[in-house]
């Protein structure tokens, strides 16, 4: 796993440190409270991570680091209708793109109600799609400019970067387990996969973690890596990933039984 340290030896500078790893925690708890089905209205406008973004756009831009101006101020420099401030930002139409997706995210409100869309599909559940979608495109772009590593390094960061503690899953001695009790074979290596991120986890190891027989084990491999499916894929070490879909599926399926509740 790719540690905080290196990420941010690769972004500062020109990024400030302080601003840069609080972009990248907050960024993974946006993704933490998404993933596990937190639609609660106060989480969803993504108000810290649009502070924190705006403060680093305005301190590459105008040179001025300030690590408690307000949203507004900040966009409002970076912005500049007026056309009256010195600008560095490296790409001045990629800094105005931002800015815009920041204030979406600082100002909208998922406060709706009682709308519902269909019994199992709230409002909220949509407002936190758009937010968190919106919320890695910034990101990313931000990575896409300051990244001094390997540009093709950055899909990994990403996804490295994301990675949290699963509560459903136990690591112990080297050992993960599932505590879910009411997981199918495949639902059980899908959410070990999620947990192991781009570091992925052999047969060997899914059969410690799995408490179940080795053939139903290997039936549930096959059948995830299937040209139907395609939800796990094996690298050359040996090592079992999800797949894009394969994390789609977590997200969309499987992001209650991420918990320990009902």
């Amino acid at each position: 796993m790719i540690d905080m340290k290196d990420i941010l030896a690769l972004l500062c500078p020109p990024l400030n440190d302080q601003l840069a790893e609080g972009l990248i925690k907050e960024f993974i708890s946006q993704e933490q409270r998404y993933v596990l089905g937190d639609w609660e209205p106060a989480t969803l406008d993504g108000g810290q991570f649009a502070e924190i973004a705006s403060r680093i756009i305005y301190h590459v831009d105008s040179g001025n680091l300030n690590l408690h101006k307000s949203v507004n101020s900040c966009l409002k420099y970076v912005v500049d209708e007026n056309n009256s401030n010195p600008h560095r930002f490296p790409q001045r139409r990629t800094a105005l793109h931002l800015c815009r997706v920041i204030k979406t995210i600082y100002k909208f409100r998922s406060q709706r109600g009682a709308v519902h869309i269909d019994p199992e599909y709230t409002a909220n559940e949509l407002d936190s799609t758009l937010i968190i979608s919106n919320v890695r495109w910034v990101m990313s772009e931000l990575l896409r400019i300051f990244w001094s590593g390997e540009r093709t390094e950055i899909t990994r960061v990403i996804k490295e970067i994301l990675r949290f503690d699963i509560p459903a899953v136990l690591s112990m001695n080297d050992r993960q387990l599932v505590l879910r009790t009411d997981c199918t074979v495949e639902e059980e290596i899908i959410i070990l996969l999620y947990n192991a991120g781009e570091t992925g986890m052999s047969r060997e190891e899914l059969g410690k973690a799995i408490p179940k027989a080795a053939s139903t084990i290997t039936n549930g491999l096959a059948r995830l890596g299937s040209a139907e499916q395609r939800e796990v894929v094996r690298k050359d070490v040996g090592k079992f990933i999800l797949t894009p879909l394969g994390a789609k599926r977590v997200r969309e399926e499987l992001s209650q039984k991420l918990t320990l509740g009902s």
